[in-house]
């Protein structure tokens, strides 16, 4: 008896345990989120933190222009709560997958939205439609582009979890505010200079921060995917505007042998620096946590050097 009369006592407690446990679960609910490119995964991760699970579809390492989606890629972004990509530019491979995901499927955005895009030297509006192969998609290197970026993806995440909604804010706004630091520190840099001209041996991946701060720009590949070999003659042009301009710095990007930059610094005896475009990073830089602002800093430091300023 005395047995039944404990018994019954501990039940109204393991009832309240349980319901404990269980909002408990309910609270800690994150948002599943899958970005494209490593800058999305760096804001997004900066948006939503605890209150968010932030994946990267890209694998470490992978250069992205040449990135096909797997199977277990596609079955992830719908399964996600919200898919975040760059604009269809970056991603064509985007349209297949969004014509396949129905109704129950992932909030889409598209990070591009209202950032006026640029063709070779000229800009064109977002909605204006064009070849893939003509326009430059690395909007994410114009810090105002940023700010939009992240303002595409706050919009977002206010739609699929208004509870949360003035942390998100919170969070959105203080996040811009770091990176109008680093673009004022790009400006007060870059502006006294020694040199105003970049020499690239990679792809045309800096047009947009070589026009955000009144600089010349010009890269061995043609195109803004590095699947255009450059041709010798290129490589020739490249060496010779170098040298004109007593420049004693190629720069090279991350992911992709540098072997063009390689050629023209022994052509021309100038050294080797590094531009990260922050496409994707490596499995180390991923474990050493390295963020968006922290790779362009540090190619901001690079600039410094290469372009001589004071």
């Amino acid at each position: 008896m005395k047995r039944l009369i404990v018994l019954f006592l501990l039940i109204p407690l393991i009832v309240t345990s349980c319901a404990k446990r269980d909002e408990k679960v309910v609270d800690e609910k994150k948002l599943k989120v899958v970005t494209s490119l490593f800058p999305l995964y760096d804001f997004a991760k900066n948006i939503g933190r605890q209150k968010a699970d932030v994946t990267l579809l890209l694998p470490p390492g992978v250069e992205p222009h040449s990135f096909e989606p797997k199977p277990g890629d596609i079955i992830r972004i719908n399964e996600a709560d919200i898919f975040i990509f760059t604009g269809r530019y970056m991603e064509p491979w985007v349209e297949d997958i969004l014509k396949g995901i129905g109704s129950q499927g992932p909030l889409i955005v598209d990070s591009s939205k209202d950032i006026t895009l640029m063709e070779g030297n000229k800009q064109i509006e977002h909605e204006h439609k064009h070849e893939y192969g003509k326009i430059d998609p690395h909007i994410w290197l114009d810090f105002s582009n940023v700010e939009k970026i992240v303002d595409n993806i706050l919009e977002g995440f206010l739609k699929k979890d208004p509870a949360n909604k003035e942390l998100y804010l919170k969070n959105a706004e203080e996040y811009k505010t770091k990176i109008n630091e680093l673009d004022k520190g790009f400006r007060d840099s870059l502006s006294s200079c020694k040199k105003d001209l970049i020499i690239h041996g990679g792809h045309f991946a800096f047009g947009y921060l070589a026009k955000r701060y009144n600089l010349k720009y010009l890269s061995a590949y043609r195109g803004f995917s590095p699947d255009t070999e450059p041709t010798p003659m290129d490589l020739i042009e490249l060496s010779k505007k170098l040298k004109k301009n007593d420049l004693k710095y190629v720069f090279y990007e991350e992911l992709i042998n540098p072997k063009v930059s390689e050629a023209i610094s022994r052509e021309t005896g100038a050294k080797l620096l590094m531009l990260h475009g922050a496409h994707n990073v490596t499995r180390d830089e991923l474990n050493r946590g390295v963020t968006f602002i922290s790779l362009m800093e540090q190619n901001l430091r690079n600039l410094k050097i290469g372009l001589e300023c004071r």
